[in-house]
């Protein structure tokens, strides 16, 4: 029958889906020593792009390279993200439980900056994958493409709570969450960013096309601090 077809929707649909599904489990796997939560959320972000476009290939293959190339960065950024998020947890909590009373404003605050904090995450992980640069400038990149893609940013933040709510709310739906809440988020994710990587690629080629060559033979993450300049002409262009 045609629905059987390696090459029929039906087919694809399924072969996608059971790559995100494995593309979940090795994400999990290698979240577990905690430390190593950053290169896999990194890999993980690398393989969701390439699905997305269509480029997958081999799904642990493909995962464990990005995993082995974006350790030490993955690592460094995703300690200062823990430090952070355990600095607001804790603040949170002597808030609420303390039975100190607080200012107001310095809850507002502290919300606010627990917002930036997820909302520079949405890109962080992704231009990781994708961008070579310092973890400086890594971050204030995916705060800079964050705020020019705002509008996508801000349903990539719901789609990556969406699974937390479905595993607090749905008990049904918690098998559902383990096999596909981070992987499925990070796909549709690629989704939306992708035409706006895709543009950053083409202009920073058009500029360096003879270092691109040489680049391309050796790794897929190509860009350095150029991304920036190419951020700062693109402000105006976005797509």
């Amino acid at each position: 029958m045609k629905f059987f077809n390696l090459d029929s929707p039906l087919m694809q649909a399924l072969n996608k889906l059971a790559d995100l599904m494995w593309l979940n489990v090795l994400t999990m796997l290698c979240c577990i020593p905690i430390i190593t939560v950053g290169p896999s959320l990194t890999a993980m972000h690398y393989m969701a792009l390439k699905i997305a476009r269509n480029e997958e290939g081999y799904i642990t293959r493909g995962f464990f390279k990005s995993f082995k190339e974006n350790f030490k960065q993955g690592v460094a950024i995703w300690l200062i993200q823990l430090f952070v998020i355990l600095m607001l947890v804790g603040d949170f909590w002597i808030i609420a439980f303390s039975g100190l009373e607080f200012n107001r404003f310095l809850q507002v605050i502290l919300l606010a900056i627990a917002i930036m904090v997820f909302f520079i995450s949405m890109f962080l992980y992704p231009i990781l994958a994708k961008f070579e640069n310092t973890v400086f400038h890594t971050i204030r990149n995916a705060l800079f493409v964050g705020v020019l893609q705002f509008p996508k940013t801000v349903l990539m933040m719901f789609l990556n709570v969406l699974p937390v709510a479905m595993f607090l709310l749905v008990h049904q739906l918690i098998p559902v969450v383990f096999l596909f809440g981070l992987s499925v988020p990070a796909w549709l994710s690629a989704k939306l960013y992708d035409k706006f990587f895709q543009k950053l690629e083409d202009q920073y080629r058009e500029a360096n096309e003879p270092a691109m060559k040489e680049a391309e033979e050796d790794d897929e993450r190509i860009f350095r601090d150029e991304l920036d300049e190419s951020l700062a002409g693109d402000s105006n262009t976005q797509g």
